[in-house]
């Protein structure tokens, strides 16, 4: 969403990643002014999916474009709203499906009856907004919620690249040559 609001041209964004962009313009954005259908809801399981939610942004910021008379690439006026409600969606979306999970494990007996701990790390964990959300949810249901600080709550791709190179010293599961793999960067 981040790069489709073109927000690396935003005067406040200019050197932040992404979710932080979002999340900094969330802060005084409208989440009203935009509503979007939260994915999955017809689904009763615990996934989550972006994917028909980025799909939605995208038709709300092209219908954006239009109205305003502005090419893709150039920053829109309701920007900051945008940004709210995208963020509220996600938030909303990351809660239900917590809680879903939660009451599964609960009921299955998967976590202790007493002292349970929602643990939260990831990029997605150093969004304050996503993270109070969480601890919301954690006490109305009685769970600690431990998340690292945000320094540390960096993007999955260092983590999977660790778990690359513990494989790899421990011989497992490498692949040695790459013929015949056939990859797309985007």
């Amino acid at each position: 969403v981040a790069r489709r609001l073109s927000l690396r041209k935003h005067p406040e964004c200019h050197s932040m990643a992404g979710g932080k962009a979002i999340e900094h313009l969330a802060q005084t954005g409208n989440q009203e002014l935009l509503t979007f259908r939260l994915p999955m809801q017809h689904y009763r399981n615990c996934n989550f999916s972006f994917s028909g939610l980025q799909n939605l942004v995208n038709n709300a910021i092209v219908q954006k474009e239009k109205e305003e008379g502005i090419q893709e690439g150039e920053i829109l006026s309701c920007v900051k709203d945008v940004a709210a409600a995208v963020q509220h969606a996600v938030a909303v979306h990351i809660i239900q499906r917590t809680y879903r999970a939660m009451l599964f494990c609960i009921k299955n007996s998967i976590l202790p009856s007493k002292n349970a701990t929602l643990v939260v790390s990831g990029g997605v964990a150093s969004n304050q907004y996503i993270r109070k959300g969480l601890q919301n949810l954690a006490d109305a249901n009685d769970f600690a919620l431990l998340c690292p600080p945000p320094r540390l709550c960096t993007d999955n791709g260092i983590m999977i690249a660790w778990n690359g190179i513990e494989r790899l010293r421990a011989g497992l599961g490498v692949l040695h040559s790459t013929d015949g793999v056939r990859y797309e960067p985007r």
